[in-house]
C-alpha cells in the first residue's frame, strides 16, 4: 500500500523520507512553499540526489507536493491571478528536479465571475506556464464546493484538463472528504462514482487520493477533515477505498487532524485493513 501523510520538509526532504518511512509509509505530501504566503526554500541538490536514492532503495511510490493556498488563477483581481501564475511557475520549474513528484494545487474561486469565466481564466494561466518541455505531473484538486470554489464537479475539472494544450501530464488528486461534501456518494456507490468519473474524466487521469474523513454531513459542501473513522465517511468506506482495484496502487496521502503519534496509528490501521 502506498500511503503517508503530510511532512515538512525545513531539514530537507531526504530527513522527511527517512521519517515518514519510520512511521510506516512510503511517500508523503509537502509544501512547495509557506501554503498562506509565498517564500519557498530552494530545493539543494545534495538532499535530491539522497532523496532519490533512498526512495528508489526503500520503493517509495510518487510524492505530493501542494502548492500554496493563497494561489488563486481565476481571481476578478489580475494582479492576484498574476502573482498565482508565477508561483506556480516556480512550483513546476522545482517539481521537474524531483522526478517521483506530482503537484497538486487548489483551481481556485471565481468571487462572483462565474464559473466559466473562472475556467478560463485557470485555462489562461496553466497554458502561459505548461509547454511541451513540462516534466512535472501537475493535479487538480477535487474540491468541497464552498463559495465560489471551482473544482466541485468533474465536469468543471474535465473543462479545465481539455482547455490546457499541453494536458498529457495534467491529472486529478481525489480529495474523499471534499468529493463526498460536493455530493459525489462514495460512501454507498463507490463504483457508481468511479464510473461517472471514468466516463466524464477517465480514470488514467487520477493520479493520488487525500485520504479524509468528513466533520458534515453529506453534500454539506464543506471542507472540514475528521481522523479515519471520526468523520461522516466512517472506517468501512475507506477500507472498500483502498482496496478498490482502480484505486489500491495510488498513493494515498493523510490530511486529517493529526499530530505525528496520531498519522502513525492512521497508517499503520489502514495498512491492518488492505487487502
Amino acid at each position: 500500500m502506498n500511503i503517508g501523510c503530510h511532512m515538512s520538509i525545513s531539514n530537507g526532504m531526504d530527513k522527511a523520507a527517512i521519517e515518514i518511512m519510520e512511521m510506516g509509509g512510503n511517500t508523503f505530501q509537502f509544501f512547495t512553499r509557506n501554503p498562506r504566503g509565498g517564500r519557498a526554500r530552494e530545493l539543494k541538490e545534495k538532499e535530491l540526489e539522497k532523496l532519490k536514492t533512498f526512495t528508489k532503495e526503500n520503493s517509495f511510490a510518487g510524492l505530493l507536493a501542494h502548492s500554496a493556498y493563497t494561489m488563486n488563477r481565476c481571481s476578478d483581481k489580475e494582479e492576484v491571478r498574476e502573482f498565482a501564475k508565477n508561483l506556480l511557475a516556480d512550483d513546476i520549474r522545482k517539481l521537474n528536479q524531483i522526478e517521483i513528484a506530482n503537484l497538486v494545487f487548489h483551481p481556485g474561486s471565481h468571487v462572483g465571475q462565474g464559473t466559466s469565466k473562472g475556467i478560463e481564466y485557470i485555462v489562461d494561466g496553466l497554458n502561459q506556464v505548461i509547454d511541451k518541455d513540462t516534466k512535472a505531473t501537475i493535479l487538480l484538486e477535487t474540491m468541497s464546493g464552498k463559495g465560489t470554489e471551482i473544482g466541485r464537479s468533474f465536469e468543471e475539472l474535465r473543462s479545465i484538463i481539455a482547455g490546457v494544450k499541453y494536458n498529457e501530464n495534467l491529472g486529478i488528486c481525489l480529495d474523499t472528504c471534499h468529493a463526498y461534501s460536493a455530493g459525489y456518494d462514495i460512501v454507498n456507490d463507490l463504483d457508481g462514482v468511479l464510473k461517472k468519473f471514468d466516463k466524464i474524466i477517465g480514470l488514467e487521469k487520477l493520479k493520488a487520493i487525500h485520504l479524509n474523513d468528513s466533520m458534515t454531513e453529506f453534500a454539506s459542501n464543506k471542507d472540514r477533515h475528521a481522523k479515519i473513522g471520526e468523520g461522516s465517511l466512517g472506517l468501512d468506506a475507506f477500507i472498500r477505498i483502498i482496496n478498490h482495484p482502480a484505486l489500491k496502487n495510488l498513493p494515498y496521502s493523510l490530511e486529517t487532524p493529526n499530530d505525528k503519534e496520531g498519522y502513525m496509528e492512521e497508517i499503520k490501521l489502514l495498512k491492518s485493513n488492505f487487502k
